[in-house]
């Protein structure tokens, strides 16, 4: 950590002790730049950082991302096997729903589902209906057939389709294509060429799953995050975890500060998965309408109480655009929200602008 940043993280410190609850600490928030990781966290210790013997934490790369785990418990055996259960999850998830995994239910699906139904396991089936739900509230901003256009693109070889491919392809992109048989738990197509990608909440339901894990082994201090999905079991043994959002304009820097504890938290950005070609991004998120990357914002970031929510609504709010995604947003109960446009302007949820207000007037 730099001078400058060191006297940020100091000054940040100050703010959050002279708080006078902890529960006015929920959704405070206040921006500021300090080098980091793309979800960071940090036990807010006056004196030091280092993490006490009864913390564990692991990382391991599936899912196509980062898997991090930390768990408190006093006996290392319950968090050794807290951790191994979170893995496990995570590469249960995967070999179920990857498009890359050519055995995967959800390869089967985009293979056979347009010559007849599909069965799959009930999480599949129940995740594919949760997607359904989400593309109605969101007026197909959020559509899990994008991906009729998106297998075409192959961001690590900067291999992207042609116009005429994307125009053909993108009029298959419409979640009414899929058929969905609550009794037989069986996925179908309606045309050829529909394809379906999770990419949007499934990392969100694993880290869930992956909670729920938890909890049933009498962990009750812990975080799981899946790239950019974050969630939070109880609080840091006393005190915030305070979560990060990066600055989608400079990665190694941060743009918001969150102490939070119970909290899920999900950024979609387009700095992830892209490549550049002839001055234009082509990125990982999809608008469903134009087959092309959505553009309007660089970032949205969703808080609410659980991962799947929190990563269906990152990544349709960042289809959406601020005013559109922000009056989504400021519709639901218990979500809140940060949103980045192509400026590098913040928009703030209604419920987070008003704990920023709040928090300036404590601190005067």
């Amino acid at each position: 950590m730099n001078q400058n940043s060191l006297l940020k993280f100091n000054l940040s410190m100050m703010i959050i002790h002279s708080l006078r609850s902890f529960s006015l600490m929920k959704h405070i928030f206040y921006s500021m730049f300090i080098r980091s990781h793309h979800i960071i966290s940090l036990m807010l210790l006056a004196c030091s950082l280092q993490l006490s013997a009864e913390w564990q934490i692991e990382d391991a790369a599936i899912m196509g991302t980062t898997i991090r785990v930390e768990i408190w418990h006093k006996e290392a055996s319950v968090r050794q096997q807290g951790i191994d259960k979170v893995l496990e999850e995570m590469e249960r998830v995967n070999r179920l729903m990857s498009p890359y995994i050519e055995q995967s239910q959800l390869s089967k699906i985009n293979k056979y589902a347009h010559e007849g139904p599909v069965e799959v396991d009930q999480d599949l089936f129940e995740l594919i209906e949760k997607s359904q739900e989400y593309s109605k509230l969101t007026n197909g901003s959020f559509d899990i057939t994008y991906a009729s256009v998106g297998h075409l693109f192959d961001y690590r070889k900067e291999v992207k389709p042609t116009e005429d491919e994307i125009a053909a392809a993108k009029l298959l992109i419409d979640y009414r294509n899929i058929v969905l048989n609550p009794e037989q738990k069986t996925i179908s197509f309606l045309k050829q060429g529909v394809k379906i990608d999770l990419g949007g909440i499934a990392k969100g339901f694993a880290v869930d799953r992956s909670i729920r894990h938890l909890k049933d082994l009498g962990i009750r201090h812990a975080l799981v995050s899946a790239g950019g999905d974050t969630r939070l079991l109880g609080d840091r043994n006393g005190r915030a975890w305070l979560v990060g959002i990066r600055d989608p304009e400079d990665t190694k820097e941060v743009i918001v500060m969150l102490p939070l504890q119970d909290e899920a938290l999900s950024t979609s950005g387009d700095y992830e998965r892209f490549f550049i070609e002839d001055g234009k991004k082509y990125h990982h998120i999809i608008h469903p309408t134009t087959g092309y990357s959505a553009s309007t914002v660089r970032s949205a970031s969703i808080l609410a109480s659980d991962s799947t929510t929190t990563d269906a609504l990152s990544t349709s709010i960042f289809v959406m655009g601020a005013s559109k995604g922000l009056e989504l947003i400021d519709s639901l109960e218990g979500v809140e929200g940060v949103i980045v446009d192509q400026q590098g302007k913040l928009y703030y949820s209604r419920g987070l602008e008003q704990e920023q207000k709040n928090s300036q007037t404590s601190s005067n």
